[in-house]
């Protein structure tokens, strides 16, 4: 079962945006959204089956009911994706080509290639797409074919992400993945005949997994010479059926050393192995030295990077498309290149109102908004014309502040320290001393965590919005 969508909002029939995002949150133009990068995000909810640890807004053709459909899916996708244009439009938004689309799931790739395309397509017409725009879909190893592979490729898709999990049979069972590990050099060598970059997704902590087992998963991945791997800690959340199967005793959770553990092996063996961390649980290739962001620093580089998440770590803007999907149109002040100064974290009370028609409340920093989580009742309300949107928040810049923090921390090009408030800019110097934070690049400005602070990010964030 997903977890419940937070309670927020309304959202007005037509979905139109408070009329002050269209001007930014302290009387910006609306050319100061133009200088930010849009991505869009296409949810496709379908699953074969439901893997036991998943919360995500996925049904299996038996859990849809009437009035959903696959096969009719990408029509109604691209209804939404019509709305979007529209609102934008309407809300007074420079018109922007789409830097990035990735679509998730589910299992996108349960549709055709060919609708996929077509979901693609539309996003093209609507905005259309930077040169050189990443395209990513993700897959299960046993939900593509070369064929398909080849005929994403021709719609315009860049890249392809990999649910790998594991390349043990035994902890693939436990997490409920139906592929054969013995199958992902084939699909990894099946993209990249067709012209796309690949990804590898991992799990770590899954119970029962040894040390050993993960070594075999992490050596599986490298021999496939792919130039990304995410690694995640498998996070077991409430409503699950591995969260029943924990509550009942069947199975027992990895301490968190075994995930500490799991987690230095995998940055030591991908590093050895060329790939560099970016983000926490993200390594790509490694760039050339003379390519590197700064003297005596090693980076990922850019061409192997997934751009559309450094988007969502960076606090760009972005548009959900689908049954649960989120979106976000931040303001100008959100940035991460350093040109705003330190955070004035005034704003206004967390109730305050959202009048269409109203200039930006003070203290307003962006908008986010959610989508219906059933495919049917999204699909109901796209026929009516009217917004799948089930509720928004207007994040304070309080609110924005400490999302900049959390997220901006978590990357290899870290934090800029300057729009820190005083108390935060305090504590940098004992992050240093504990070996949570970089020296180096304290003395540069930035916020980059070491290994131990990559373990220990949450206590690096409390630190650093005041403790």
């Amino acid at each position: 079962m997903s977890p419940a969508l937070p309670d927020g909002i309304p959202v007005p029939d037509d979905g139109a945006l408070p009329a002050w995002v269209g001007a930014g949150p302290a009387g910006a133009g609306p050319d100061d959204h133009a200088g930010r990068d849009f991505g869009v995000y296409l949810h496709v909810p379908f699953c074969t089956v439901r893997c036991g640890y998943c919360d995500f807004n996925t049904y299996t053709a038996s859990e849809l009911g009437g009035g959903a459909s696959q096969a009719s899916y990408a029509d109604t996708a691209l209804r939404e994706i019509e709305l979007a244009q529209r609102v934008m439009e309407r809300a007074g938004l420079a018109s922007r080509p789409v830097s990035t689309v990735f679509v998730g799931g589910g299992t996108p790739t349960l549709l055709p290639a060919g609708d996929l395309g077509r979901m693609l397509a539309g996003v093209r017409d609507a905005w259309g797409l930077v040169p050189g725009a990443e395209v990513t879909t993700e897959a299960n190893p046993d939900s593509v074919t070369p064929e398909s592979l080849a005929e994403l490729a021709a719609a315009g898709f860049t890249r392809v992400s990999f649910g790998m999990q594991s390349a043990v049979p035994r902890v693939l069972a436990t997490l409920e993945r139906t592929h054969d590990p013995r199958r992902i050099p084939d699909v990894v060598r099946w993209a990249r005949d067709a012209g796309l970059a690949v990804s590898l997704d991992l799990i770590y902590g899954t119970p029962g997994e040894s040390l050993d087992d993960w070594r075999t998963s992490l050596e599986a991945a490298l021999a496939t010479g792919v130039d990304h791997v995410s690694a995640y800690a498998l996070v077991v959340e409430q409503g699950t059926k591995m969260a029943a199967q924990v509550r009942r005793g069947d199975i027992s959770l990895p301490s968190e050393d075994d995930q500490a553990e799991k987690y230095e092996l995998a940055d030591e063996l991908l590093t050895a192995a060329g790939l560099e961390w970016y983000e926490v649980s993200n390594w790509a290739r490694r760039a050339r030295a003379d390519d590197a962001q700064a003297p005596g620093t090693v980076a990922a580089d850019p061409a192997f990077v997934c751009r559309h998440n450094l988007a969502y770590w960076r606090g760009e803007d972005w548009w959900g498309i689908g049954p649960g999907a989120h979106s976000y149109i931040g303001g100008v002040s959100h940035r991460t290149d350093g040109s705003e100064g330190s955070a004035d974290l005034t704003g206004a009370p967390d109730d305050a109102s959202d009048d269409a028609a109203a200039p930006a409340p003070g203290g307003r920093e962006g908008v986010r908004w959610w989508n219906v989580k059933h495919p049917r009742r999204y699909a109901a309300l796209l026929e009516a014309g009217s917004s799948p949107a089930a509720g928004r928040e207007l994040l304070t810049v309080a609110e924005a502040h400490l999302e900049r923090v959390m997220l901006g921390v978590r990357l290899r090009e870290g934090l800029d320290l300057s729009v820190l408030t005083e108390v935060g800019r305090r504590n940098v110097a004992g992050m240093v001393a504990a070996g949570l934070l970089d020296g180096k690049a304290a003395i540069r400005g930035r916020g980059v965590l070491t290994l131990r602070g990559r373990l220990l990010a949450d206590t690096v964030v409390r630190e650093l919005t005041d403790g």
